[in-house]
């Protein structure tokens, strides 16, 4: 059995970054490959594998903002490049695999300049602008998607799929079920880590718009903004609807199985996640998003027949009321949608990003070891 160095994985703090980069990390940890960690101060909040290993913090920062922001964002990054270089120098990996976000952007460009093999995972249909400053440095580029704008007839692109946790894939073999004709419907509403406003505005009004019995058959656990949970709490005691309401979930998977439907933004995570698990959807692309990536996630996932997609200006409750009452009375569509969520699955994504990095380093990675 042939040794191999390390594997470094970079990336920035945010949650649709770490959720994959822990994903390969698990796999490569499986296979017996080494790899470490390196990124900003975010990353003293991770968890399983990537914390059980050595992790090497860099400067960083996100060039937005004002022109102070900006140029102190850039004095900071150029320090990170520092930091980066030497750390590449005292690991002495075989391969760098970035996953986006600024925090990813020193590292990427030290591993360039010490000529080290390199790939970039993107989990958005729209590649990253962390990844494009990077891309010509990649040997390499993992996608999410068939197709990913930027990146089109690349030759160094592999459809690989958004590796999701496990504890997401755990849930892949759990069967849909429709509600049945005047039973409870379970509907799930998530809107990102400080959930949506408009969420807490529109929907409680479109579900008191709803005939009385069908308001009286929904169950709803709905992520709110703390300042709007009293509010949406009464709208729903109102209609006479059972909610759960709070400010986070942190078994938002388990929550995502047992929904018949699910209402959120189109983020990468959300997109990879229903998919793994097979529920049905609606989606409402979060509309600030850099090159508006949550739109082509949603427009790429309702292709495939599993969600439908409300941009947020038409975002509306005399809208949402009508999907609402189209679905709840065709629950056979509900199970359609399932279907073809749970058919976009990649439940092997993790295994084919860490043949990709098999690739790269010319060393076929064995799931039992790694091989000569």
């Amino acid at each position: 059995m042939a040794a191999v160095r390390p594997v470094v994985l970079a990336t920035g703090g945010t949650g649709g970054h770490v959720f994959p980069a822990e994903a390969l990390a698990g796999e490569l940890e499986a296979r017996g490959v080494p790899f470490t960690l390196v990124t900003d101060s975010r990353g003293r909040q991770w968890q399983g594998a990537l914390s059980r290993r050595p992790i090497h913090y860099i400067h960083s920062a996100s060039p937005t903002g004002s022109m102070a922001k900006k140029v102190l964002a850039l004095f900071s990054l150029a320090l990170g490049l520092f930091d980066a270089w030497r750390a590449l120098g005292r690991i002495g990996p075989s391969a760098v695999v970035g996953f986006g976000g600024y925090a990813s952007v020193p590292t990427m460009l030290a591993a360039r300049l010490r000529r080290l093999p390199s790939a970039l995972h993107e989990q958005n249909a729209v590649l990253g602008r962390a990844n494009r400053l990077v891309l010509g440095g990649a040997a390499r580029v993992a996608t999410s998607f068939a197709r990913t704008r930027y990146l089109d007839g690349d030759a160094r692109a592999r459809l690989v799929g958004n590796p999701v946790r496990e504890t997401v894939r755990a849930l892949r073999d759990q069967p849909y079920r429709a509600p049945g004709e005047g039973r409870v419907i379970d509907l799930l509403v998530f809107g990102g880590s400080q959930g949506a406003a408009s969420f807490g505005e529109v929907i409680p009004e479109a579900v008191l718009a709803l005939p009385q019995a069908m308001r009286a058959r929904l169950r709803i656990v709905q992520q709110c903004r703390p300042e709007s949970i009293d509010r949406v709490r009464t709208s729903y005691v109102k209609a006479g609807v059972v909610a759960e309401l709070a400010p986070f979930f942190q078994d938002l998977p388990r929550r995502i199985a047992s929904a018949h439907l699910v209402i959120g933004r189109s983020g990468a995570s959300t997109v990879a996640e229903l998919a793994a698990i097979g529920r049905p959807s609606i989606l409402v692309p979060y509309p600030y998003a850099a090159d508006d990536h949550q739109t082509a996630n949603a427009r790429a996932f309702e292709a495939t027949g599993a969600c439908i997609v409300m941009p947020h200006a038409s975002f509306t409750a005399d809208a949402l009321l009508g999907h609402l009452m189209a679905l709840i009375e065709a629950p056979e569509r509900l199970t359609a949608m399932a279907s073809a969520a749970h058919g976009a699955g990649r439940p092997d994504a993790a295994a084919k990003l860490a043949d990709v990095v098999g690739e790269i380093i010319s060393l076929p990675l064995s799931p039992s070891g790694v091989a000569a």
